[in-house]
């Protein structure tokens, strides 16, 4: 065995089956105690983490997973235990980053938890990406101990080998103990184990009125992706929003089937539910005949089936093509369909990306459901959001969210400063200037919810805040008849396919890299079904000759699946301007002039 493998920590229940069997007998002695606790009174200046909040909904069921059932006292004991092993490792250190790679399960939430529990900063990573970014998040975020699993440990033990960071790779122990009664093989009684207050979990005083949680990495239009930092207070006041706007209850259970490195599927699809006691039904991905058969309750008792849905637009337009495939020639099929959506789920939400006004009435005409759209990103969570109750316009994302301040500027012609055009919160917007609607400019948002800074790099957080601390959106927004609506991207280098975040500089710089290119231009083009495809321009060398499957392998070896171009044309020369610059608006309209949403 070499230095780095033994130096790799392994939570095994085989190995120490005396361990796993006092470890089951502690949760079942502390049952009755977190069953007996009192509800955790709030004060609006205290903060109490998701797992503190877990206490009060004992053996109620949090999550499902392809495993099976967890309560939420089985999730908040076996946290417990992995961040007493974290903190064995780290000592009296807070605030350090552990990042984690695990499958979209139970797992997930168990070590989520732990970092918090033990005082640490969360950092999700995703198997999507490649081992070069991979790396560069672990190495940027300093992360000092990395979480995986057996089946992701391929794509890490080759990048955490060249370190001296600490490797944790869980297998099911933890997971099997966190699950319901009944569920486990391990759920006998033993007369042999510790009492301890379990109760007693986290940081005492007012660690997390004050502290981070958690790291979300996302491209900018130029440089390497900024990890944003999100404190304990950023994130409550970011679920505190959505559960008052969507009116979140014990009673509901989500669908899950988003990535969880994304502050859509990190805090309204999995914070939000466990905060509040419902129930989680998580899916370790995307696929459209499990999610039909979770939406219309196949082989699933009535009291587990699920009331509420969240996804991209690309999500809704497969799951439109598998219904027009499979169901649209029966009419019997149909009738069934669109009676069970419109009476069994309550709430069908949609965002990360444009939703485009045919997937919305086609969406609508299959099940009834409006499709509620709302907008944010990582740096504020949810800002904006049509209502759950009243008129949802398509193509427009509502109005400010409790807590939130949102404002509408523009810089006129000749003046340094920009001007206010439009400001709002949840109870009313005001237009500021006698202008006729629909008044558009750049958005900018205030509040608990926006984030504190970008890890390291004090000159981006600087340049993304005003003067008197507003962050800028970087979006160009349109109000009008009371709401809001996103017209884009104030930089054109961001583009938005499938619900992910794509800096065409990243892309650039790839492509620049085949040794067939000489030059290259990447923009954004309007795509029903992924909002946009990332579509490259492209200048080869003389003699020299590229098709697009060969450019897609290459840009493979360095990007995500989803960055990679879809669309490529070859062209004579880029024209650029007298800095170099290329001005994408008009080469998007020179190189594809006809192409339509």
């Amino acid at each position: 065995m070499s230095s780095f493998l033994a130096h790799r920590l392994r939570i095994a229940a085989g190995s120490a089956a005396r361990n796993h069997v006092v470890l089951f007998a502690r949760q079942q002695q502390s049952y009755a105690a977190l069953n007996s606790a009192s509800d955790i009174q709030q004060t609006s200046n205290e903060v109490v983490p998701v797992f503190k909040n877990a206490v009060r909904f004992g053996d109620r069921t949090a999550l499902r997973d392809a495993h099976g059932d967890y309560t939420y006292r089985g999730l908040f004991l076996s946290s417990r235990q992995f961040a007493t092993q974290l903190s064995e490792i780290l000592g009296d250190s807070r605030q350090e980053r552990v990042a984690f790679l695990v499958p979209n399960d139970a797992n997930y939430v168990i070590t989520q938890w732990a970092c918090w529990m033990s005082g640490q900063i969360a950092v999700p990573l995703s198997s999507l990406h490649p081992t070069p970014i991979l790396d560069y998040y672990i190495k940027d975020s300093d992360a000092r101990i990395i979480v995986t699993t057996t089946e992701h440990l391929p794509l890490l033990e080759p990048i955490v080998a060249k370190t001296n960071r600490r490797l944790i790779v869980l297998d099911d122990a933890l997971r099997i103990l966190a699950m319901k009664a009944g569920k486990t093989a391990n759920n006998k009684s033993t007369t042999e184990y510790d009492v301890e207050n379990t109760l007693d979990a986290g940081i005492k005083g007012d660690f997390y009125n004050k502290s981070d949680a958690l790291f979300i990495y996302t491209s900018g239009t130029t440089g390497k992706p900024k990890g944003v930092v999100l404190s304990h207070r950023n994130l409550q006041s970011q679920i505190n929003a959505l559960v008052s706007a969507w009116k979140w209850t014990e009673k509901d259970t989500l669908l899950h089937t988003l990535p969880l490195h994304h502050i859509h599927g990190i805090v309204n699809a999995l914070l939000c539910p466990l905060y509040v006691g419902a129930r989680c039904v998580m899916l370790q991905k995307f696929e459209t005949s499990s999610v039909w058969g979770q939406l219309l309750a196949v082989n699933t008792q009535n009291t587990e089936r699920v009331n509420m849905y969240m996804a991209v637009p690309t999500s809704y337009m497969k799951l439109i093509q598998e219904y027009d495939q499979l169901f649209n020639k029966n009419a019997k099929m149909k009738e069934y369909i669109h009676a069970v959506c419109s009476t069994k789920i309550r709430l069908m939400i949609s965002g990360s990306a444009p939703l485009p006004k045919p997937i919305f009435d086609r969406w609508e005409e299959i099940t009834g459901h409006r499709l509620l759209e709302r907008y944010g990103m990582s740096e504020t969570g949810m800002m904006l959001s049509n209502p759950l109750e009243g008129q949802r316009v398509p193509g427009t994302v509502g109005t400010p969210l409790p807590g939130v301040q949102v404002r509408i500027t523009r810089t006129e012609h000749g003046s340094l400063e920009p001007k206010v055009l439009v400001q709002g919160n949840v109870k009313e917007s005001r237009k500021l200037v006698n202008e006729k609607e629909p008044i558009a400019g750049d958005l900018e948002v205030k509040g608990d919810n926006v984030f504190k800074k970008y890890w390291n790099n004090p000159g981006a957080t600087a340049k993304e805040f005003t003067s008197d601390g507003w962050f800028k959106t970087g979006d160009t927004v349109q109000y009008n008849n009371g709401v809001y609506k996103i017209l884009g991207r104030s930089s054109v280098d961001i583009i938005k396919t499938g619900g992910y975040k794509v800096s065409a500089l990243d892309v650039e710089t790839v492509i620049l890299g085949h040794p067939n290119v000489q030059d290259c231009a990447v923009v954004g083009l309007p795509d029903i079904t992924w909002g946009q495809k990332v579509a490259a321009i492209v200048v080869v060398k003389e003699g020299s000759e590229l098709i697009l499957s060969q450019l897609r392998e290459y840009s493979k070896k360095s990007l995500p699946e989803y960055a990679t171009p879809t669309v490529l044309k070859i062209v004579d020369k880029i024209p650029k301007n007298n800095m170099g610059k290329v001005n994408k608006p008009n080469l998007l309209d020179t190189v594809f002039p006809k192409t339509m949403v």
